[in-house]
């Protein structure tokens, strides 16, 4: 027997449920990175969203959105580089979204901190970067779009989608452009990236080459030799991180000393820690092809700096949208080529 009061109600939710916008999107920025997420704002075609930042002065601080967000899909765009206000500021956001009735949120992380720390490699040390997907997805989150993961597993940390994608989307069409590929070679600077190496260049049909090092403690290279033959070719080391610049400086030395007609390095997170772009500057190194995941302390004439934020805006496009990413993981997308579809 029909209840009327009961189709009363469906008759009511049927009617708010239609009424929703589930394609209101808002992007917001953390401060770490905020120059980089207006430019995707731009690029995806809405302003970035208003957000602030309260500072106490204990040091503690609030963020806070300006602006209504309920029933939204909110992205929120920061880097969890050094110092860790950063990380918080991103937990401390999302968390803020969630309780302001946001429909759906989404960590754009394009730097991923603390992922070195991925696995138990002594006693007693944590999984930091296990840690850190527990705590982001406590605290709110529904997706994570990041870039170069230091270790592939780190998907396999986190209960909710994520979508990894790659600096090579940036680098391959720079290689293309710029050089005679025939004389390419690649290298990577130690044995944990000969899988990214031996990717570029089955790709482009070269070979590649691999820097053994021995470390006698974290930072501090013991020993490195060169595998295989360089000579008269121009080499790119490839690596996902440069903090300090000791091994991927003392790897382009001893690739010249080895009969290299160049050397140069691209890598996707610029962390660049302290007298590093020194190091870049005084080294074999003819250029430094990094991104904007983690804002440059200073500029240099070595380094040259490819943007991704047509990346992660047409990231978010797809996401919005529910379309595919396959083809943003490929190597052979042409830079900001995509991004022209977007405004059609």
């Amino acid at each position: 027997m029909d209840n009327p009061l009961l189709n009363k109600y469906h008759c009511i939710n049927q009617g708010i449920m239609s009424n929703t916008n589930t394609n209101k999107v808002f992007i917001f920025a953390g401060r770490a990175t905020e120059d980089l997420a207006r430019r995707v704002a731009e690029i995806y075609g809405i302003p970035l969203g208003n957000s602030t930042v309260f500072q106490y002065a204990d040091g503690e601080f609030q963020p806070s959105y300006e602006q209504t967000i309920r029933g939204g899909i909110v992205f929120i765009i920061q880097s969890t580089l050094p110092p860790t206000d950063n990380l918080f500021e991103l937990l401390m956001m999302i968390d803020a979204a969630k309780r302001a009735s946001a429909q759906k949120i989404v960590a754009v992380i394009p730097y991923y901190g603390f992922a070195r720390q991925d696995r138990k490699d002594k006693p007693h040390v944590p999984i930091a970067s296990k840690l850190i997907a527990d705590m982001l997805t406590v605290a709110g989150v529904n997706r994570v779009i990041a870039m170069d993961l230091h270790a592939d597993q780190i998907q396999g940390f986190f209960n909710v989608p994520v979508d990894h994608l790659y600096g090579s989307s940036l680098f391959m069409p720079y290689i293309r452009e710029k050089f005679n590929i025939e004389d390419v070679m690649f290298a990577s600077p130690d044995m944990g990236g000969s899988k990214r190496a031996g990717t570029y260049a089955k790709t482009l049909n070269n070979s590649f080459v691999i820097c053994y090092k021995h470390r006698n403690k974290p930072n501090e290279i013991g020993e490195m030799r060169l595998i295989g033959e360089v000579k008269d070719k121009d080499v790119i080391l490839l690596d996902d991180i440069i903090d300090t610049g000791s091994t991927i400086c003392k790897a382009a030395g001893i690739i010249k000393e080895s009969g290299a007609r160049s050397v140069r390095a691209m890598i996707t997170h610029p962390v660049l820690s302290g007298q590093a772009i020194e190091k870049v500057e005084a080294s074999e190194l003819e250029e430094l092809v990094t991104t904007d995941t983690i804002p440059l302390k200073r500029q240099s004439p070595k380094i040259h700096v490819l943007s991704c934020d047509w990346l992660l805006a047409e990231a978010i496009r797809r996401v919005v949208n529910y379309e595919s990413l396959d083809n943003l993981y490929e190597t052979t997308l042409h830079r900001k080529g995509i991004i022209r579809r977007m405004n059609e």
